[in-house]
């Protein structure tokens, strides 16, 4: 398990106490998870987007509704900081 590769990747930086910590904690959860292709699944049926019995007895469909928009004075006053019609952030880059 290459820890400093997955902080790199994650923009973190991790000192060598770090790296010692979390190696032996990060390679047992990839072997919990990979328990998981230990488990036989023929006979499971594929779900979809949480299509279970109990996701069917709620009723989550609605009328799709065209309402107007917040629209850009009533956003820009709750804004802190607004320039000419548009937000103004920090520069990231």
């Amino acid at each position: 398990m290459d820890v400093r590769k997955i902080a790199k990747l994650a923009h973190l930086e991790i000192t060598d106490a770090e790296v010692a910590l979390y190696t032996p904690q990060m390679e047992e959860i990839v072997n919990y998870i990979e328990q998981l292709n230990e488990l036989n699944t023929d006979d499971i049926e594929p779900m979809l987007g949480g299509l279970t019995l109990e996701g069917q007895a709620t009723a989550a469909d609605r009328e799709d509704l065209e309402i107007p928009s917040l629209g850009r004075e009533a956003a820009l006053s709750q804004s802190p900081a607004g320039v000419a019609g548009h937000f103004q952030v920090p520069k990231v880059l």
